[in-house]
């Protein structure tokens, strides 16, 4: 008689899209990369909340358009909230043991 090798338990999500083998856990360098994205995110909205008036060729125009439209300063703190409030809730799901980890 051969001897069966046993197959992995499989869990699947979004209709069969996504498959993950029971007992695995989330990459090291995603844990690292997913916060740096989120955080990158934030510091080029900081960086760019205007426009980019200070680029030679557009600068000038993005500082008329500015001037006719105004700012959004206001809003774009709020935007920048919500990115801080998701990395949070990504970094804690990141680095918490999964309830199915053995």
């Amino acid at each position: 008689m051969a001897t069966e090798t046993p197959k992995p338990e499989l869990k699947e999500y979004a209709g069969g899209w996504i498959t993950e083998r029971k007992g695995t856990s989330i990459p090291p360098f995603l844990k690292i990369v997913s916060p740096v994205i989120a955080i990158a995110a934030i510091v080029y909205l900081f960086i760019n909340i205007n426009g980019e008036v200070t680029h030679a060729e557009r600068g000038p125009l993005v500082q008329q358009l500015n001037a006719v439209t105004g700012s959004s300063n206001g809003f774009m703190y709020i935007v920048a909230g919500m990115i801080a409030v998701y990395v949070i809730i990504l970094a804690a799901f990141l680095f918490k043991k999964s309830g199915h980890e053995e």
